[in-house]
């Protein structure tokens, strides 16, 4: 049965387990990695190899995007699409915007945590432990919703930099929220370490294959909605949404990936040809802020991301105000990352190059935005 109460609860993470891998860092934080030219055309150079390895396929096929599409097609809303004309949002062309931060609880996330709960749901289970899982905010609040909606109890752990309004908001779903003292990479270590106690059955953010596919789904909406397009740019953090759209569109678009300057885990390893740790810190933290990118995120990317950018905190906040000042929208940072890309000039479209931006988005105060009332 649902749970009908909630409680915010703080966690110790001293004990727990590294969520993160260890592995060299690329270099000072902040300090932006070299331009990546484009995915590899069959085979990588591995760091410290003897010689090219090809690179394995995709985890994410599009079939098995389909297959996330008819089973969650009930329980997600199909987000709209506004066009923006030359000159708009203080750009040169006009631009179409895929409006996630208009899906259930205020992010894409719904997607993939309802594929993957569903999927269990369908097969072995899910278990009398209920759920768990790690979240900077929008993550856990939509494996709590989707927890509520289908009858599940649902723990999430939240790093103690993320939002406050992020905790209540996954506390609103029902859910019991648990702050870890760190960042994101501590709350998951937290949330693993619960999994292995109590048995409850873990929701990864990115690192899963059924939650990889379930984010797929909105490049699969985004082709019936619009006839033809030639490039989506999207935010990345943990690389989860990123695969998932370049795992449905493979080579028939372009893939722009967009990463805060202080956070960019997948330049980083499109960059050096291997996964490595980054540094995170910045606005978008709390969404954008893994220390190093998912496997099965690098097993789609490094065969269909196209083009890597890095913005800084600055024209994120730019991209952030824009949305509000024109469209009367609120986008949190990590939302906003991807037209801040289009903005600042670190994607540049050629001429005649249709482009839809995911604004992907919407849990952050308002007042961090909207400029207070004169006196």
């Amino acid at each position: 049965m649902p749970r009908t109460s909630s409680s915010v609860l703080l966690v110790d993470p001293a004990d727990t387990p590294s969520a993160t891998p260890p592995g060299p860092l690329p270099g000072p934080s902040g300090a932006p990695a070299a331009p990546w030219p484009g995915p590899a055309t069959g085979e990588v150079t591995i760091a410290g190899a003897a010689a090219a390895t090809p690179m394995p396929e995709p985890l994410v096929t599009p079939d098995m995007i389909a297959a996330a599409r008819a089973r969650v097609s009930p329980f997600v809303r199909r987000t709209p699409i506004i066009s923006t004309r030359p000159g708009e949002l203080g750009l040169v062309h006009g631009v179409a915007l895929k409006l996630e931060l208009l899906q259930y609880t205020g992010s894409f996330k719904a997607r993939g945590a309802f594929n993957k709960i569903l999927v269990a749901a369908a097969g072995s289970g899910v278990p009398e432990a209920g759920l768990v899982a790690a979240s900077g905010g929008n993550h856990g609040a939509a494996v709590a919703y989707a927890a509520r909606r289908l009858g599940y109890r649902a723990e999430i752990f939240v790093p103690a930099s993320s939002p406050v309004m992020k905790r209540e908001r996954i506390a609103s779903f029902g859910a019991v929220v648990h702050v870890v003292e760190g960042l994101y990479d501590d709350a998951q270590a937290a949330a693993n370490a619960h999994q292995y106690e109590t048995g409850a059955m873990l929701v990864h953010p990115y690192e899963d294959i059924e939650v990889v596919a379930g984010q797929g789904t909105m490049a699969a909406e985004l082709g019936d909605q619009l006839d033809s397009y030639d490039t989506l740019l999207v935010a990345t953090g943990g690389g989860g949404f990123t695969a998932g759209q370049a795992a449905w569109v493979r080579d028939t678009r372009k893939i722009v990936s967009v990463e805060p300057i202080t956070s960019q885990c997948l330049h980083t390893a499109l960059t050096a040809g291997e996964l490595r740790n980054v540094e995170v810190s910045g606005v978008a933290s709390d969404s954008l802020g893994a220390r190093r990118l998912g496997a099965i995120a690098w097993s789609v990317v490094r065969h269909y991301v196209d083009e890597s950018v890095v913005v800084t905190d600055d024209d994120i906040r730019a991209a952030q105000r824009v949305l509000w000042d024109e469209l009367r929208l609120i986008a949190e940072p990590g939302g906003a990352t991807a037209l801040a890309a289009l903005r600042c000039g670190a994607y540049v479209p050629e001429r005649g190059e249709r482009v839809v931006v995911a604004v992907c988005g919407s849990n952050c105060d308002p007042s961090t935005i909207v400029p207070p009332s004169p006196a």
